[in-house]
């Protein structure tokens, strides 16, 4: 199912950039599109989990960005992947999608998606992650069943990159936590997995700005 490259001329790439930012930097528009980043850290979760031997009961999003992957199994290793997994998720899935429109596999990731927010409705388990998924599910069928492949490649670039951008900004919230929030602790990855470690939460972010930076790097890389 691999088809031609996408050529995107630097005029082109300028307005996919600006729509992007439109989803993942205005409040307006974030706190909307930020429920599927949301979405997608929480997955990153649950495919970490499911990867390490892990059984996942759950998943919920909540309107203010937060959101839990409940799971549970034996091993501490699994416990630490699936920990580490949240933040780099939408770095990863966004610096995955520019990769496979750059490459020609538009319709593997479109079909590849929609199969895994269709099974992520299984695990849902409350109103508003419901919501997310289905909307998620609805425009990857709209795109797949009415969009032309120009139309497909450029929506993918566009939610890749509003992904890779909603990374920075989950990144930049994080460390906010840990900087001003303090009694916010409870609700950083990093903090959670400095109590199950003993490895101090800044060297977590550092591996979460790590992992987000390769993908802005490879996604930059697979544009050139």
């Amino acid at each position: 199912m691999r088809a031609d490259p996408l050529d995107v001329p630097p005029h082109t790439l300028l307005l996919i950039l600006a729509i992007a930012a439109a989803l993942s930097i205005p409040r307006a528009t974030w706190q909307y599109f930020g429920l599927f980043t949301t979405l997608v850290h929480e997955l990153g979760h649950a495919l970490a989990a499911l990867l390490t031997g892990r059984v996942v009961h759950g998943i919920r999003i909540h309107r203010n960005h937060s959101g839990d992957a409940l799971s549970s199994g034996r091993g501490v290793l699994g416990t630490i992947i699936s920990g580490a997994m949240g933040y780099p998720a939408p770095a990863i899935v966004g610096a995955a999608q520019l990769w496979s429109v750059f490459h020609g596999y538009v319709a593997i990731a479109l079909f590849t998606g929609g199969v895994a927010l269709l099974l992520t409705v299984l695990v849902i388990r409350n109103l508003v992650g419901i919501l997310v998924v289905l909307a998620s599910v609805a425009l990857s069928a709209v795109l797949w069943f009415y969009a032309t492949a120009e139309v497909q490649s450029h929506a993918l670039l566009i939610v890749g990159i509003a992904l890779l951008l909603g990374s920075i900004r989950g990144l930049a919230t994080v460390i906010g936590v840990h900087t001003k929030r303090r009694g916010q602790l409870t609700t950083s990855d990093a903090y959670l997995l400095y109590r199950r470690t003993g490895v101090p939460s800044v060297v977590w972010l550092a591996l979460f700005a790590v992992v987000i930076g390769g993908c802005w790097v490879a996604a930059v890389a697979a544009y050139l």
